[in-house]
């Protein structure tokens, strides 16, 4: 007795049997009915327990069931005829299995007028039950005795779990026994494997047996199959689950691996999801017919056993298919194929593939059904679903479930293809459009980072470094509104017009002004169904002087950066909170610090503080935590930053940082002369200017210094205002004369016709230069050339 089972057990003789023949359980029943204790048999080998022929023959049951009437040796000598029921039992684990051995002994003696025998449900086209006040079978009808594959006259005794051996049938017993305590009865609905390899799915509907004196004295159960609508509400429930689980991201590996995560075991014990290759690297898939053997390069696969071992091509790798094979028949034929090793199909295709014989023959593969992928008329791939567990074939219903869920698939799989070559076009032009490297100044060391959106697509963050006159240089980091290639495209357009703009030596807050201009035409250009602020972005502009050390910013709307001064902890620079770009109309201010050599300035997009767990403060603090130790190379602090603020598995918008360690040019880098208006003192301040080159042994750049600054310093003084100041420059590879006054007129260059007596000095600077310009001041103007340092490297 037991609390699920409170009665005598021993009505039952039930023997279990391991998978080695080995008798591991012996009941009181089967000691009753044989004879033999169980402390002389358990451990024992079964077979010595059968007579007669059947020991010879040492009975190995087949299937999952087995019954039949055998001689067994009784204790102290005899045999003895029994019928025996043999249900073979699986663990959860995927152990070795065990076998259930059970007959009934003869009932005790009922009273007469038992009400139990004249219960007139048993001519009922339902299956029909009777189990008596201790849970044991007394009565079924034909129907049931069919579905069972069993006579009454055999089973009649063992209770319910004796009848399947599935833990099912236990549930089934504590069922009947709450009706047979409480004398309500109740509806199970259960889904037990009958009659063998046989599945159903029973609504058993369960009443209790009371005699004339309303005593409840057994339980009768009607079963309802209901199959049919069972495995319907499952493909359904299944095509649901797919439309859920499938295209959860726009990747396509993703994708396909959901695609075999929702078929097993659902639908099948192994899936394999293999893929067309395109044509060319990132263009369509074949379009037109194909022909074997055909390619196929294995994306994701699934499989009930952890690791997939079933597997012959690891994802990643490509395979050819020829006909006949499950891959090429299908595709090749245009819609899905069955095939069963026990007819056959597959012996040709195996014949030349050693290792997947090895394999189907290893794992007992019986089944394989080929689902093409296809999605808007193209042909993506195949699907090949597997069964070796599960026992059943593949039905007709079941290739209607595995083309509705792959069709579902195939879509997600062609929108993850198009919209990764979208991203990689946009990535290419994203690469185009960003510098390949920064330039070397002698102002500052600078490295850089740009991580693409993971999700959302590329972005419009970009940065650059621009070299200006005076060995001055700019840094920009920018964020155009929205992602895809109109964004990168807007990015190109902004990054061209910084460039230009600093190229003509703007201020940061007058270069912003005019980038907010563009911006507001190219929104207007972009159409008025949106309306206005159709092109948005931010930037941040800063200048940096390695001579004075000064750095001069402006922002838009872009988060200001922060500082590392040497042996100082990073802070934020508070700048004007200019407009973004677009919005037209408002001012921008600029702000000017005071860097040290060796200062840090950390310049990014807001991509890099944002996200969905914390706030920008919270991520400025992070960012400051990651600066705090600086490393001696920019690259590895970059790397340090973006591991410190960024998820493992990808950002969510665009991320651009720039690091720029600032570097002073020494003060004997630079000689200054104030000059008054008098054309006579050219000449002294050109043996001045030799004298200084001759100091920074540059004499080689002699020549054509002393030409540059006679003609510079003349036309100051000819054309330009007091007080007038001339400036040399000099890093190893450049020379820089700079020729300061207060006019704001700037020089042009103008060809001299032959009897002019003037108007070829800028002419001859241009020629004799590297580059040359003017910029504006806040005082009037300067203008410079560059001259280049021959032998200096």
């Amino acid at each position: 007795m037991s609390p699920e089972y409170p009665f005598d057990e021993a009505a039952t003789a039930r023997a279990v049997v391991d998978d080695r023949g080995v008798l591991v359980e012996w009941n009181a029943g089967a000691e009753r009915l044989l004879g033999h204790p169980a402390a002389e048999v358990v451990g024992r080998p079964a077979v010595d327990l059968l007579a007669g022929e059947a020991q010879r023959g040492s009975l190995t049951p087949d299937g999952e069931r087995w019954q039949g009437i055998v001689t067994l040796r009784r204790h102290g000598g005899g045999t003895l005829p029994v019928w025996l029921l043999a249900h073979r039992v699986r663990p959860r684990d995927d152990g070795p299995h065990q076998w259930l051995v059970v007959t009934p002994l003869d009932d005790e003696a009922r009273p007469d007028g038992d009400p139990l025998d004249h219960v007139g449900l048993l001519e009922s086209p339902c299956p029909i039950a009777i189990y008596d006040d201790r849970l044991r079978l007394r009565r079924i009808n034909s129907v049931m005795s069919e579905v069972l594959g069993l006579s009454e006259e055999h089973v009649r005794g063992l209770r319910a779990p004796e009848l399947t051996g599935r833990r099912q049938s236990q549930d089934i017993e504590q069922q009947l026994l709450r009706v047979l305590t409480t004398g309500r009865g109740t509806d199970v609905r259960t889904y037990v494997p009958v009659g063998g390899d046989r599945t159903h799915a029973w609504l058993a509907r369960m009443a209790p047996i009371t005699d004339a004196k309303g005593r409840v004295c057994g339980v009768s159960v009607a079963a309802h199959d209901f199959t049919d609508q069972y495995l319907a509400q499952e493909r359904l429930q299944l095509v649901n689950e797919a439309s859920v689980r499938i295209g959860t991201t726009l990747d396509v590996t993703r994708t396909a691996e959901e695609l075999a995560d929702v078929c097993v075991p659902a639908l099948a014990d192994f899936v394999s999801v293999d893929l067309l290759d395109p044509l060319e690297p990132g263009g369509e898939p074949p379009t037109g017919a194909l022909s074997a053997p055909i390619g196929l390069r294995r994306v994701a696969h699934r499989s009930v056993n952890a690791g997939s071992p079933e597997a012959v091509v690891e994802p990643g790798h490509q395979d050819e298919y020829p006909t006949p094979s499950p891959q090429a028949d299908a595709l090749l034929a245009g819609h899905t194929i069955v095939a069963s090793m026990s007819t056959g199909d597959l012996e040709e295709w195996l014949s030349w593939d050693p290792a997947r014989a090895e394999r189907i023959k290893q794992y007992g593969i019986h089944t394989t059904m080929s689902v093409p992928i296809r999605a808007r008329g193209a042909t993506l791939g195949v699907a090949v679903l597997t069964r070796f567990k599960n026992a059943q074939p593949f039905t007709p219903d079941d290739a209607l479930l595995a083309e509705e869920i792959t069709a579902r698939a195939a879509v997600c799989i062609d929108n993850a293809r198009r919209y990764s070559r979208e991203r990689e076009t946009a990535l290419a032009l994203q690469r185009s459009l960003l510098p390949r490297s920064l330039p070397r100044t002698a102002a500052l060391e600078a490295a850089s980072r740009y991580l693409p959106a993971a999700r959302s697509g590329v972005g419009g963050d970009w940065f650059d470094v621009i070299p200006l006159s005076g060995m001055r240089v700019a840094m920009v980091v920018g964020d155009v509104v929205g992602h895809g290639i109109q964004a990168s495209a807007t990015m190109g357009r902004l990054r061209t017009a910084v460039r230009t703009l600093a190229d003509i030596d703007l201020a940061p807050d007058e270069l912003l002004t005019h980038l907010d201009d563009l911006v507001v035409r190219l929104s207007e250009e972009a159409g008025t169904d949106a309306g206005p602020g159709e092109v948005g972005a931010t930037c941040l502009y800063a200048v940096y002087d390695p001579v004075s050390r000064r750095c001069t910013l402006a922002r838009a709307g872009h988060p200001s950066p922060v500082m590392v001064p040497p042996g100082g902890p990073p802070r934020g620079i508070e700048l004007p909170a200019g407009p973004p770009l677009g919005v037209g109309g408002l001012p921008f201010e600029s702000a000017e610090v005071e860097l040290r050599e060796g200062t840090v300035l950390a310049l990014y997009t807001d991509g890099l503080l944002e996200a969905r767990d914390r706030d920008v403060d919270a991520g400025h603090a992070l960012l400051c935590t990651a600066l705090s130790g600086l490393a001696d190379s920019l690259d590895e602090t970059c790397d340090r930053v973006l591991h410190s603020l960024l998820p493992p598995g990808g950002v969510p918008d665009d991320v651009a940082l720039l690091l720029a360690r600032t570097q002073g040019l020494p003060a004997s880098r630079v000689a200054t002369w104030h000059i008054p208006a008098d054309p006579a003192l050219v000449a002294p301040i050109r043996k001045q200017v030799l004298e200084q080159l001759d100091l920074w042994s540059l004499s080689e750049a002699s020549f054509t210094a002393e030409l540059v600054v006679s003609e510079l310093v003349t036309n100051a003084i000819r054309y330009g205002s007091q007080p007038i100041r001339l400036r040399l420059i000099h890093d190893t590879a450049t020379l820089i004369c700079e020729v300061s006054d207060t006019s704001h007129t700037a020089p042009h260059l103008r060809r001299a016709k032959i009897f002019d007596e003037g108007g070829r000095g800028l002419l001859l600077v241009a020629q004799l230069t590297q580059r040359w310009g003017s910029r504006h001041t806040a005082d009037g103007k300067t203008i410079w050339a560059e001259i280049g340092l021959l032998g200096e490297e």
